[in-house]
């Protein structure tokens, strides 16, 4: 299982965005625990990134909303941002 790392601006982003989405919030939270279990469950869509962000992942909340994180180890997962494609890239 992952440990999944929550800093205060990430913190404060979710709680910004839960705001804004609370049809969502159900759905961050089940893709969450998904992601602590299997990391690279294909419905997830997990994917490194490139250029700036080459040192980061992103996984899909849905269609529309991407949650960018930062392997530190095997076992560790430092959350970075959550938005829109727009948002976060």
């Amino acid at each position: 299982m992952i440990e999944l790392i929550w800093d205060e601006g990430f913190i404060r982003a979710v709680k910004k965005w839960q705001k804004k989405h609370p049809e969502l919030d159900g759905r961050f939270k089940e893709r969450l625990l998904l992601f602590s279990e299997h990391p690279f469950h294909p419905s997830l869509k997990t994917h490194s990134l490139s250029g700036k962000l080459q040192d980061y992942s992103a996984f899909s909340i849905n269609y529309q909303y991407r949650l960018i994180f930062k392997f530190i180890s095997e076992n560790k997962v430092l959350l970075i941002a959550i938005g829109t494609h727009d948002d976060v890239y």
